[in-house]
């Protein structure tokens, strides 16, 4: 008997650690950026109100982004933040998914030592101190060794939860010797770019943390020919995190979660069941045209995603949807929020090409309205048997609705305005969003300190996991271009023909093929710069062939096997994910004509738009 109550014990108090780990570092990570915004917004009102800004603060402002993402890191190694893959092992059996979530978890490890070894390497190697501030260089590099050490408590905690001690010892012992393979030299020379995309691959379908895998695959292929040693990779994933664009990812996240947690989003409800709930399929027209407004104010699909399953889908399960169909319509309508400005997609794409966001934004709109009128149509054909038209609204309650929902929608006009007509930058306008949705809930008394506190806490946790994402794309990217994997993607795009019709079909091609397989930040950072280049050369407008990517890419929300919409929402209703991927065929079919419609227009825009400005 003493046995299992030593190990019961063990767990549980494995399972209390993580947890005040976990708790801790959301708070420090909340706190970071409740400084990050006050900074911010400091130097927005010293630049208007006294005609200058501080010179330091977008250079502390940058430390204090890569400090947010070293503080989350270890939140990205285990729980809902994860970014696994576990679709596939859920077909296994117990044995064969046990030895699965070790060699995954091992896999993270490896990834965690090179954070940890790599950020105290390169520390030891710069020199030198900061441009603005003096800040010595080594700090930044010292935070993701720090973070990485963390990562490691994460996934040891997490590893004697679920698997007990001898679980937890396999991963360790596992990630251990992975990184010591990786320090192995050898006369074996492959393309390094291939072996990382295999062992990249393979951490995938085993379900490791998605940027531990990128982090692991890149300093494996050292003993192959590779030229990245731990510290280059740390440097390089810290350099791509450099930059000031990326501080509206937090922001706008932050913004998205106060209008939540004050109750605005369903005052965005209330308003838009006086709109369509009288059309048939009332309810469901009316969580779509809910998502088109919440997409002004979150940016973020996953977001709106939960927010639907837990707000939305109950009312058309009781109202006789079924609830496969019902959790169809709630992913199906939420890859909106990224398609639709404010969008965490376009900053993402923004940074890795330097598009203009602006113009980005502008895209968005236009691609969202066609996405979204195909929704319609699809909800309007697709639903049957149910009975949920409400009484047709009076223009005095759509005029108290719109009223109440104005709070909310005005936040994203107030961005995207402010960003195309150059009143103040992204990372301007995302902070001033926060301020917005503040003061909103403030003036509503919808909003207590307790909610604020919590909304600090969940975007700094998800911005943090996108960041760490971003930042472990940066060697992989690197390694991509070394081996100049771009001639032989210019080559498959191109394989239909050099014209702008044939390469935006082709490209359309290849990304509905690596989207089945890539996370959509992924896809996003590693292909776009590949494949916009041959787009330009082929004529095509850039900032419309980004956002035709992104809509492309948003798409795979709902396409086995990721499908992360999906997998957010039958989580939540508890529905099985297989059911909801059948249920939501109709309303793929009808995204992939609306990006049909969309990819003619851009192909055709080249010779188009001579004619058009000769008219005007």
């Amino acid at each position: 008997m003493g046995e299992p109550v030593t190990k019961d014990l063990a767990v549980r108090r494995a399972a209390t650690l993580e947890a005040g780990l976990r708790t801790g570092l959301e708070v420090l990570g909340g706190s970071l950026l409740a400084v990050l915004f006050l900074l911010v917004m400091a130097s927005v009102a010293a630049r208007y109100v006294a005609g200058s800004g501080f010179a330091w603060s977008d250079e502390l402002a940058t430390w204090l982004f890569l400090a947010l993402v070293a503080v989350g890191l270890p939140l990205a190694a285990s729980g809902t933040l994860a970014m696994r893959l576990d679709v596939l092992l859920r077909w296994l059996p117990p044995s064969l998914k046990s030895a699965c979530d070790v060699l995954a978890d091992g896999i993270a490890v490896h990834g965690a030592l090179v954070l940890c070894f790599g950020g105290a390497g390169v520390a030891t190697l710069v020199g030198g101190r900061s441009t603005v501030l003096g800040l010595p260089e080594w700090l930044r590099f010292v935070a993701f060794a720090i973070g990485g050490g963390l990562a490691l408590a994460m996934l040891a905690l997490h590893g004697l939860r679920q698997r007990g001690v001898r679980g937890m010892a396999a991963s360790l012992v596992l990630g251990c010797g992975l990184y010591g393979l990786a320090q192995l030299s050898s006369d074996w020379f492959a393309t390094p770019s291939l072996i990382a995309a295999l062992a990249a691959g393979l951490g995938l379908l085993v379900g490791a943390p998605l940027p531990f895998a990128l982090i692991a695959a890149v300093s494996l292929t050292g003993p192959f020919g590779g030229t990245m040693p731990e510290p280059a990779i740390v440097q390089t994933l810290v350099g791509g995190l450099g930059k000031f664009l990326l501080l509206a990812i937090p922001f706008f996240l932050l913004a998205g979660e106060l209008l939540t947690q004050g109750g605005l989003a369903e005052r965005l409800i209330r308003f838009a069941a006086t709109l369509v709930g009288h059309w048939r399929a009332g309810l469901a027209q009316t969580a779509l045209v809910s998502s088109v407004l919440f997409s002004g104010a979150s940016g973020s699909s996953i977001a709106n995603a939960a927010f639907g399953a837990k707000v939305l889908a109950p009312t058309l399960v009781a109202r006789g949807y079924p609830p496969a169909h019902a959790a169809a319509i709630v992913a199906g309508v939420s890859m909106l929020d990224n398609i639709i400005p404010p969008s965490i997609a376009f900053l993402i794409l923004a940074s890795a090409t330097n598009l203009s966001v602006g113009s980005l934004l502008v895209g968005g709109f236009v691609a969202g309205g066609v996405l979204a009128l195909a929704l319609a149509i699809g909800i309007h054909l697709t639903v049957r048997g149910v009975v949920d038209a409400a009484p047709r609204a009076s223009a005095a309650e759509r005029g108290r609705a719109l009223i109440g929902a104005l709070p909310a929608i005005g936040l994203g006009i107030v961005v995207v305005v402010g960003i195309r007509f150059g009143v103040v930058t992204v990372t301007e306008a995302s902070a001033l969003a926060v301020a917005y949705a503040g003061l909103a809930c403030l003036a509503l008394r919808s909003l207590d300190g307790r909610g604020v506190v919590l909304a600090l806490r969940k975007a700094a946790a998800e911005a943090a996991a996108i960041g760490l994402l971003i930042g472990a794309s940066a060697p992989f990217a690197f390694l991509l271009a070394i081996d100049r994997v771009s001639d032989q993607m210019a080559g498959l795009v191109t394989s239909l023909g050099a014209g702008p019709l044939a390469v935006a079909l082709g490209a359309n091609l290849v990304l509905l093929v690596a989207g089945l397989f890539l996370d959509i930040g992924a896809a996003i950072l590693l292909l776009a710069p590949l494949l916009l280049p041959v787009a330009i050369a082929a004529g095509l407008d850039p900032v419309q062939f980004g956002v035709v990517l992104v809509v492309n890419l948003m798409i795979h929300g709902l396409t086995p096997p990721l499908g992360i919409l999906v997998y957010v929402v039958s989580g939540i209703m508890r529905v099985p994910a297989g059911a909801v991927f059948r249920a939501v065929l109709p309303l793929l079919g009808v995204l992939l004509v609306a990006l049909t419609l969309l990819t003619l227009g851009m192909a055709a825009w080249p010779a188009l738009a001579p004619r058009l400005a000769a008219l005007f």
